[in-house]
């Protein structure tokens, strides 16, 4: 049955070749029974690993009948998260999960199709590898990378192993995104030269990381996976890892940035720039642990003198742009703001032309977010498993955009700019190329 599934995901088999090769067996059965049994061949089982603020956002895009998906594992290394996951899950989804520590097992498990990765960042590119080496399609949270080698590997491996690996930057799935942006290529707002990227939050103090005990439960040698091996400290596991230096996570860049980037990159239609440059530093509660910058100003600047500008405050929620994240297109003949609930067109007296709202919910600030645009980005997914779609977010689009974000995270921490090679990535800049990749635990280096 496990060949015959397989087979049925990878081509279409039309009903009526169904019932042929049924023949006179599909008649004595019952509707309900021969459903089942199509059912079964067309279903992927899929696990989550990470338990944390994200993974409740894949769950109706997973129980929708249409989806004709099991979700067969829920994996996290710290069990209250577990246990939490599957009361909650259990609302939506009736049938019982099973538990998982090791993603490891799951992966070895050859009954999973597909896993969805929404660890910490350090994670993201090797359990990807590790998935697509056993023969699984990833839905890969952002960011898609936690360095720009990892960016290279999990291209690679994507186009070495042929699996389907979907970014979850999932405002490309938003039909309003797609709308104007495909209007912008067409020339609505004339010459694109700028877009304008912008997130504001209210982030507030974190404590300061002092050696502890870890938390009871935590496999902590395994929420470290590919990361050098060093004592736990207070409050790391429990999202505070996205501040505590670039062991774990890729500060606001790799965390929020990505989303807003990648929609001016599509709407400018630009890959690599030529030069990237920062202004960034921790400006608010300067006496706790928070040890990155909270706030950034980046330019990257492509050919054909078109520019990205972006623009984050983590911990200072005015809202100088008058909602909380977005990105504004500038054009000869007017400009574009485009964010998860919709887009707004102006003229070059700023009269506003047409808007479109989604009608739906999709959260921008709330840890977690969740809503419409995840549920399709999620649907796509299975849908380009079987075949019937195109990926609105493939990894090899998704990387490009992620690579503007490890720029800006590179500048600040050399305190200066540098100039790129727009058709490779690569960085003209030897100290800046120290940090294109980084130190693995042994035994823990992605490899294709």
């Amino acid at each position: 049955m496990n060949t015959t599934r397989r087979n049925f995901i990878k081509k279409t088999t039309t009903a009526a070749a169904g019932l042929s090769l049924l023949g006179t067996a599909a008649n004595a059965m019952s509707a309900k029974s021969y459903s089942n049994i199509i059912g079964a061949n067309d279903r992927l089982n899929v696990a989550i690993q990470g338990l944390g603020r994200r993974y409740f956002s894949f769950i109706d895009g997973i129980a929708s009948k249409k989806s004709n998906v099991r979700l067969k594992y829920l994996c996290d290394v710290m069990p209250s998260q577990l246990d939490k996951a599957q009361k909650r899950v259990s609302k939506k989804i009736d049938y019982k999960i099973k538990s998982e520590e090791d993603i490891r097992n799951i992966i070895n498990d050859k009954n999973i199709d597909a896993i969805f990765m929404a660890t910490p960042d350090h994670w993201h590119t090797p359990g990807a590898i590790m998935a697509m080496q056993a023969g699984k399609h990833v839905y890969l949270e952002k960011p898609c990378s936690h360095n720009p080698r990892e960016n290279e590997l999990v291209v690679a491996a994507q186009q070495k192993y042929n699996k389907v690996v979907q970014m979850g930057n999932q405002q490309r799935s938003s039909l309003e995104s797609q709308e104007i942006i495909g209007d912008i290529h067409k020339g609505i707002i004339g010459d694109v030269y700028k877009a304008v990227a912008f997130y504001t939050n209210q982030r507030g103090k974190v404590p300061v990381p002092v050696k502890a005990t870890p938390p009871n439960g935590l496999n902590w040698d395994l929420f470290q996976g590919p990361s050098p091996r060093k004592e736990y400290t207070h409050d790391t596991w429990n999202y505070n890892w996205h501040w505590y230096g670039w062991d774990f996570g890729t500060a606001e860049m790799g965390n929020n940035a990505t989303h807003e980037l990648d929609i001016a990159r599509w709407a400018l239609d630009v890959k690599y720039p030529e030069y990237v440059d920062v202004i960034a530093g921790k400006r608010q509660f300067k006496d706790d642990g928070w040890e990155m910058y909270d706030q950034m100003e980046a330019t990257f600047r492509f050919a054909n003198n078109r520019v990205i500008q972006w623009d984050g405050d983590s911990r200072n929620a005015y809202q100088k742009y008058g909602r909380g994240r977005g990105t504004i297109i500038y054009g000869s003949n007017g400009l574009v703001l485009v964010d998860r609930d919709g887009y707004e067109l102006y003229d070059l007296k700023g009269k506003l032309i047409r808007e479109k709202k989604s009608g739906g919910k999709e959260d921008g600030l709330a840890l977690g977010g969740g809503g419409n645009i995840t549920t399709r980005h999620v649907t796509n997914f299975f849908d380009a498993i079987r075949g019937k779609e195109k990926l609105t977010s493939s990894i090899e689009v998704g990387a490009v955009s992620q690579m503007l974000t490890h720029y800006a995270n590179i500048a600040y921490r050399i305190n200066k700019g540098f100039n790129v090679d727009e058709n490779s990535g690569k960085i003209y800049d030897r100290e800046a190329m120290k940090l294109w990749s980084r130190t693995y635990e042994p035994g823990w280096e992605p490899k294709i």
